[in-house]
């Protein structure tokens, strides 16, 4: 019976995967952004409103409602409207801002250990569940958010006016939801390993080095003759084996000779005795 082989797979690097990193950045960023906006109550403003100066913007949230003036930075919160709170989508966007940062905190609670976890690889399943919360939490958060924008202009309010727009809660809540989104749906997909294991950092055992994916041939022997081996007798150069007892003389190339050199430095004067 053939064996059969089992698929290792090893990881590329010590350091936490991106897919993990770029979840846990994106997160509690999103969490902030959300909490930001649930807790600001600036949802949508009211301008010009009747029976107000024209310095005052009426600031209306999911749970108070604010006078803001142009002309300094003061806020009167606290301010009465019953017809505003009745609408059906505030008790919503309550109970959904609420719950999905509860499940932010719980998800973060999960991918944390199972990111790390103190060991050298991470559990991808714990990570993954964690990931799947903050993708539900950001779900939850977008839902309310999107409601509100679409029926801005239709909530009952005690306040006249025809001038209404959105608030930055509106935006830091669709932020704050794509950011869990991403994040929760970047460490979902860990779960599963894809694209040849590049979204965990890991590879297969031969293709980080372990083993031989691709066998190189080995190089060829070359036989280099030795001096101690037998010299044969047959050559291939045409000539008669007595010519190599002959003793072959070879011209040398004649040295310059040697030029005489005049030690008397006196040569060309006359001696004393001559005189």
């Amino acid at each position: 019976m053939p064996r059969r082989n089992t698929v290792v797979w090893k990881r590329t690097s010590l350091r936490t995967p991106g897919i993990l990193i770029f979840g846990l950045v994106m997160a509690p960023c999103g969490w902030i952004l959300n909490l930001t906006s649930t807790v600001s109550p600036n949802w949508r403003t009211l301008n010009t409103v009747n029976g107000q100066p024209p310095n005052v913007i009426v600031q209306q949230g999911i749970w108070d409602i604010c006078l803001a003036f142009n002309t300094n930075a003061d806020l009167q919160c606290n301010q009465p409207d019953i017809p505003y709170f009745q609408n059906q989508i505030i008790n919503i966007a309550q109970g959904l801002m609420v719950a999905s940062l509860v499940v932010t905190l719980i998800g973060l609670a999960i991918v944390i250990p199972g990111a790390r976890c103190w060991r050298d690889n991470p559990n991808w399943v714990v990570a993954g569940l964690g990931g799947l919360l903050i993708f539900l939490s950001g779900v939850m958060t977008i839902i309310p958010i999107s409601w509100y924008t679409h029926i801005l202009t239709q909530l009952n309010t005690t306040t006249v006016t025809s001038d209404i727009r959105e608030g930055y809660c509106i935006v830091l809540g669709y932020i704050g939801g794509i950011f869990e989104v991403l994040g929760g749906f970047v460490m979902f997909i860990g779960i599963c390993r894809c694209c040849g294991g590049k979204n965990r950092g890991e590879r297969r055992v031969d293709e980080a080095g372990t083993g031989v994916r691709h066998p190189k041939p080995l190089p060829t022997r070359l036989n280099v003759p030795s001096l101690s081996q037998h010299r044969s007798s047959a050559s291939s150069v045409p000539y008669s084996k007595d010519s190599l007892d002959d003793d072959v003389s070879f011209p040398r190339a004649k040295s310059p000779a040697a030029r005489s050199v005049n030690t008397n430095s006196n040569s060309g004067q006359p001696y004393d005795v001559d005189l």
